[in-house]
C-alpha cells in the first residue's frame, strides 16, 4: 500500500492545500471518521487520500448555485460514509446537473443573440402598465423596477398620469432579461451585454456575457457564467475519475 498512514501535512501536500483546509473538510464531515494514534495526532489512510481529493475538486471552485453546490455535497458525504458506489452514480448523476445548466444558459445566450438580430421575442403589441406587463411577462412588478433601477431597462412613462407604459420594444427586452436571469446569469452580466449591445449591434453576445470587462469588480460566478460551468463540468469528469480509480484499487485489494 502506497499510503498506508499519512499525517495532515502530507495530505495537504499531496492534494495543492493548506492543513487547516484538511482539519476544516474532517469537522465538515466531509471525511471519514479519522484515528489517532498514540500521541493524538491523525493517522489518515489511503481512503482519507482519495476522499480529500474527491472534496478539493468539488469545493475547489467559483461558487455555482445552490442545486449545485448541494448535489456536490451530498455526493461527497456518500463517499465519506463509505458508499462508492453510490457517489460514483451520483458523481454521473452530478455531471448530467452542470450539463443541464450549461444547456439552458447556452440557449438563453443564442435566443438573445437572435433577439439582437432583429427576430422577435413577444408578440404582444399593446401598451402595457407595470402590473399588467409582470403578469404578461410572468414576472413581479418588483423585479420589473428592479431591473429598470440597475440600468438595465428604460421605461417611458405614460404623458397623461406619468405611469410607466411598457410597449412593445420594452416587453422584448423585458422577456430576454428575464430568461438570462432564469439561465443563471447576474445582472451585471446582463447589464455589460446590453450595454454593449446598445453601444454596437454587431456585439457577441456570448463573449460579452460572459466576459467581464477590466474595470469591473466580479462578485458572484454568475458575472462569466458560461466558463464557470465549464470549469465545473470539467471537476465533476475528475471527480468521476477520482472515484473509479478508487473502486478499482478497492477491487483489487478483495482479490
Amino acid at each position: 500500500m502506497p499510503y498506508n498512514r499519512l499525517s495532515t501535512s502530507k495530505i495537504a501536500n499531496i492534494v495543492g492545500c493548506h492543513p487547516n483546509t484538511v482539519r476544516m473538510y474532517e469537522a465538515w464531515g466531509l471525511l471519514p471518521p479519522v484515528p489517532r494514534g498514540a500521541n493524538g495526532y491523525r493517522l489518515y489512510t489511503e481512503d482519507h487520500l482519495y476522499q480529500m481529493k474527491l472534496a478539493r475538486t468539488a469545493l475547489n471552485t467559483a461558487w455555482p448555485g445552490k442545486n449545485i453546490r448541494s448535489a456536490a455535497f451530498a455526493l461527497i458525504q456518500q463517499s465519506a460514509a463509505g458508499d462508492l458506489g453510490g457517489a460514483l452514480e451520483s458523481a454521473y448523476r452530478y455531471v448530467v446537473l452542470v450539463q443541464n445548466e450549461r444547456n439552458q444558459a447556452e440557449m438563453a445566450a443564442e435566443l438573445v443573440s437572435r433577439w439582437a438580430q432583429g427576430f422577435p421575442t413577444d408578440s404582444t403589441h399593446q401598451n402595457l402598465h407595470i402590473r399588467d406587463a409582470a403578469l404578461h411577462l410572468n414576472v413581479t412588478t418588483d423585479q420589473l423596477r428592479n431591473w429598470e433601477r440597475n440600468g438595465l431597462m428604460d421605461v417611458p412613462r405614460d404623458p397623461h398620469n406619468g405611469y410607466r407604459m411598457y410597449t412593445a420594444p420594452e416587453l422584448a427586452r423585458a422577456r430576454v432579461i428575464r430568461v438570462l436571469r432564469n439561465a443563471g446569469y447576474s445582472l451585471m452580466a446582463i447589464y455589460r451585454m446590453l450595454n454593449q449591445l446598445d453601444s454596437d449591434s454587431s456585439t457577441n453576445i456570448r463573449q460579452a456575457l460572459n466576459t467581464p470587462r477590466p474595470d469591473e469588480d466580479v462578485f458572484h460566478a454568475t458575472d462569466h457564467w458560461l466558463s464557470t460551468l465549464e470549469d465545473i463540468e470539467q471537476s465533476a469528469r475528475k471527480m468521476i475519475e477520482i472515484l473509479e480509480e478508487w473502486l478499482q484499487g478497492k477491487g483489487k485489494k478483495g482479490r
